[in-house]
């Protein structure tokens, strides 16, 4: 932030006016917790993502972890520097009284829309950005989190789809045993460990599991569990059906890929790979042979 932004800041005791700093340029998102804005700096004409958190659901959630200290996802945002996640510059409140989180701005299409409209430009891609993937997951997993909504919508590529970057830390919480106990069943239930939705004590292997979804719906075009829907429901099937063989409806994927991918959708956790680097492993060999 420039002297100017903080002299302004300051006559507003140190609070944001997002009309008096920033042109919206359009609505990009809007989550169930935030919205998000494409916004140009009236000074400087940079362009920026400009996530507004809601105040009442922000606060909700927060409260299930009273008492806990858990830092907010402008802390969490801010702790990380890394070329797989997307980069915050600022953090604070507004005069209206949302945080907000100024962001560098990807001007990439999400990965949930390249999978959606199965663009041809993922198939030579592939294995590089579930790579990118697992590499943005063990920062997380590194820096002592769980991610807790690693999906499709929370990771945006580059224009040529080449690399891509993890979004989005509103669900995130510690891996310690004070935030993993059962009752917290927060998340996208498409990709929901089966452990979350029966309650039980959850730990960094939730995210490995939906990364496994999500690795699935890049080479495959489709969820694990046909027939799905967007609904709390749709997670019941993850313990209850076996998923689809990816090699049915991805015939060219290398063996070893598939047999990864479908050890991080077992339904218990003692059975998926033990951790982020035993997938990084794994994908890199698979790459090496592939190339």
């Amino acid at each position: 932030m420039g002297l100017f932004d903080r002299v302004r800041q300051m006559l507003h005791g140190g609070r944001l006016t997002v009309a008096d700093r920033f042109e919206v340029l359009r609505e990009s998102t809007s989550g169930t917790m935030s919205q998000f804005l494409v916004v140009r700096d009236r000074r400087t004409q940079e362009i920026f993502g400009l996530k507004l958190l809601d105040k009442e659901k922000t606060e909700f959630f927060e409260a299930r972890f009273k008492g806990l200290d858990k830092p907010s996802e402008a802390q969490i945002a801010m702790s990380f520097h890394h070329p797989r996640i997307v980069k915050t510059l600022e953090v604070g409140l507004t005069t209206a009284g949302e945080q907000y989180l100024l962001m560098e701005f990807l001007d990439g299409p999400g990965l949930n829309n390249l999978i959606r409209s199965k663009d041809a430009r993922l198939v030579g891609h592939r294995i590089t950005l579930a790579r990118h993937m697992a590499e943005s997951i063990d920062v997380i997993h590194q820096a002592g989190y769980i991610h807790r909504d690693i999906c499709p919508r929370n990771f945006i590529c580059s224009k040529d789809v080449s690399s891509l970057k993890l979004i989005d830390f509103g669900l995130t919480i510690p891996n310690r045993k004070e935030f993993t106990t059962s009752g917290n069943r927060t998340g996208t239930p498409n990709y929901m460990a089966p452990e979350i939705l029966r309650r039980r004590p959850t730990d960094q292997r939730i995210d490995i599991f939906a990364l496994g979804v999500t690795m699935y719906q890049l080479f495959a075009w489709e969820l694990p569990w046909p027939g799905q829907d967007a609904s709390g429901a749709a997670a019941v099937l993850h313990d209850t059906r076996t998923p689809t063989d990816i090699r049915e409806l991805c015939p060219s994927i290398h063996p070893r890929l598939a047999g990864l991918i479908h050890r991080c959708l077992a339904a218990d956790p003692a059975e998926r790979p033990p951790n982020i680097d035993a997938i990084q492993r794994i994908l890199a060999s698979v790459d090496r042979e592939t190339q």
